[in-house]
């Protein structure tokens, strides 16, 4: 051990190793492009609905959402894309009667599908119900949950019409109404930060044609 000569590195080796190493580093990119590295192109397919009663044929990337496919390519900018994880309800839309996450949805699973958005319900000039209801009982608040929370809304009173039950349904073989535990039950999925829900309830009461 007393042999060995002191290893030592000063400051000029140092500096001139680390720009070595940053060049070398830096040129990697560049040596796999000219070994003909280059990520794949999308696969895509092509996609046919029927959303708000017109046929749309679209030629997406398989992985666009149905939710993307609405805004981004047929510009329906009415359905939202709030926590796109499927927990706050903004972008629901109606898919073959049945209220749904768009955003949990890719596009080429809905081929042929019949897609109804909040612009397919009503119009400025012709409200749908619910629309009007929303309006009457200030159910819409700052307004960016609403398109999600009308088409849900719309759909719950169907559920309940058909007699679909719900976690609430105290009797399955009984007519099923659309009762203030029943809605509340139904629209959790929809989350409103404004707090609305009284309001909300009240729309719904009131297309359903009771008191809230």
């Amino acid at each position: 051990m007393d042999n060995l000569e002191p290893f030592e590195v000063n400051r000029r080796d140092l500096l001139v190793g680390a720009s070595a190493t940053a060049a070398a580093m830096t040129a990697l990119p560049t040596m796999a492009r000219a070994q003909g590295a280059a990520p794949d192109a999308p696969v895509t397919a092509s996609v046919s609905l029927t959303v708000n009663g017109e046929r749309q044929d679209l030629d997406l990337d398989l992985r666009t959402t149905l939710l993307d496919a609405l805004r981004e390519h047929l510009k329906l900018t009415g359905t939202k894309k709030g926590c796109d994880h499927g927990q706050c309800g903004a972008c629901t839309v109606i898919a073959n009667g049945r209220r749904m996450n768009s955003c949990l949805s890719l596009a080429v699973m809905h081929q042929g599908d019949e897609i109804t958005t909040i612009e397919g319900l009503g119009t400025p000039d012709h409200l749908h119900p619910m629309q009007a209801a929303f309006v009457k009982h200030d159910g819409y608040q700052c307004g960016y949950c609403t398109p999600g929370q009308i088409v849900s809304a719309v759909s719950v009173l169907a559920e309940v019409k058909a007699g679909v039950p719900s976690h609430v349904t105290a009797d399955l073989t009984a007519r099923s109404e659309a009762t203030n535990d029943e809605m509340r039950e139904r629209m959790s999925g929809n989350i409103c930060r404004c707090g609305a829900y009284s309001n909300i309830l009240e729309a719904m009461a009131e297309v359903a044609g009771r008191d809230a």
